[in-house]
């Protein structure tokens, strides 16, 4: 099965927590504090491998996590960072926040190394807090926390022309013909599940990548079949070839069959009809002489908007020549810079001050203030010294916490409660 999208759930590794720790050796008795840093975790890293043409690596596992860091240790021992995760897609991968759809990054062109999340920084050891009037620190910093994220995983073919057409109308025949794929071909009545590419390669012309894009049946942009699944393929090309029947074997009707293509393609995303078209009306080599009624009928109906009709045979090669010549014609006419998509989201902008927490007001009128960071720096400092306590407030005010209790109008001599400890508010 041909795998095109997938949904993943990734997370950067925690940083590792400073160390709480003091000298202890002989003749020694009050030794200075000896806590090591924590070591930093590791990142979740996006790379392009070309030997991937699929994201069927990602259909049966959903969950992928960076190695956290270690914690410091005694000794101003530093823990060991963690190790980055390395996740390869193939490339003309496009990365989205998954709840929004918005764009974090597009693995085409140049950019084939991209860094998604951040790993937590290792906390600082208490030797960093020692002062000349505080010697013996007893609190550290914990490590950063890790960073989670839903993406998308969405695979758009990069080829420079896309072969549409229904099922059963010569398009494999027409790719294996013309380039090196070697894609599987029989009488199927029913689409193929994967996108086939090829080069075309032309004497005294630049070459172009083709892709048979399958799946565009009437209704595929409204998810039936696996029509929706392989619209998204035509977004990077830059000229479309409708193939159709043109000796009628199937009983279709190509003009018809065009026209409902194209509806898909507007439904879809209009500025796909703003593409080069042209049409390959195939199996001539089952009428008789160069032109019956089929493709006359094509010729008055799409000529005159500026689309082309070229009658060929992927069997035998009759006419391709000309229709390869006149598609690089029209790429010639196209810009050359590969079509990628801007970044609307950047995980990495998310600092630690975004981290959640939340300000309630309790029945007997305390604010109540709760986070993951919160509890965790609690657990760490010694709120009991003074230090220790401006150690906390400290962290409160660079998390905007007290800006936020200020917003919501907490007086002089009101009670501030977080997770069991009770604090006088006084500015």
């Amino acid at each position: 099965m041909f795998a095109d999208r997938a949904t993943i759930f990734i997370k950067s590794g925690k940083g590792g927590d400073g160390h709480v720790s003091f000298r202890r050796e002989k003749y020694v008795p009050d030794g200075g504090p000896d806590g090591g840093d924590g070591g930093r975790g590791g990142d979740v890293i996006f790379v392009v491998d070309d030997g991937l043409n699929t994201l069927i690596d990602y259909r049966h596992r959903r969950k992928f996590a960076a190695q956290p860091g270690e914690d410091g240790g005694k000794r101003n021992c530093h823990g060991k960072n963690g190790e980055d995760l390395i996740l390869k897609v193939p490339a003309g991968t496009v990365i989205k926040e998954a709840s929004s759809g918005q764009v974090i990054a597009d693995m085409s062109g140049d950019n084939r190394r991209q860094v998604l999340l951040k790993g937590g920084r290792g906390g600082l050891g208490n030797q960093h807090y020692a002062t000349s009037t505080m010697q013996a620190p007893k609190y550290a910093k914990p490590g950063g926390e890790a960073r989670e994220l839903e993406i998308q995983l969405e695979l758009k073919v990069i080829a420079d022309v896309g072969l549409v057409g229904f099922p059963n109308v010569g398009k494999s025949t027409l790719l294996s013909r013309v380039t090196n794929a070697r894609p599987k071909i029989a009488n199927y009545h029913f689409t193929t599940l994967s996108p086939n590419l090829g080069v075309v390669d032309l004497d005294g012309a630049g070459g172009f990548v083709i892709a048979d894009i399958p799946g565009l049946i009437e209704g595929a942009s409204e998810g039936v079949g696996l029509g929706l699944q392989f619209l998204r393929h035509i977004e990077r090309t830059k000229v479309m070839i409708h193939m159709v029947d043109a000796a009628g074997t199937e009983g279709r009707d190509p003009v018809a069959d065009i026209n409902a293509i194209n509806r898909e393609l507007q439904a879809y995303d209009p500025k796909l009809l703003e593409k080069p078209q042209v049409i390959a009306a195939n199996k001539i080599d089952a009428i008789y002489g160069d032109e019956n009624e089929v493709i006359r009928t094509l010729k008055d109906t799409f000529e005159k908007d500026g689309i082309r009709v070229f009658p060929i045979s992927a069997v035998s090669g009759k006419g391709l020549k000309e229709l390869l010549y006149y598609v690089q014609e029209l790429l010639s006419s196209c810009s050359r810079e590969p079509i990628v998509y801007e970044q609307e989201f950047d995980p990495l902008a998310i600092s630690e001050k975004d981290e959640p927490y939340t300000i309630t007001r309790a029945d007997d009128a305390a604010f109540v203030v709760e986070g993951p960071k919160i509890d965790k720096m609690l657990g760490y400092t010694n709120i009991e010294s003074e230090k220790g306590f401006l150690f906390f407030q400290k962290f409160l005010k660079e998390q905007g916490i007290l800006a936020e209790l200020e917003k919501m109008g907490i007086q002089d001599g009101d009670t501030v409660r977080m997770y069991g400890n009770e604090f006088d508010y006084y500015k």
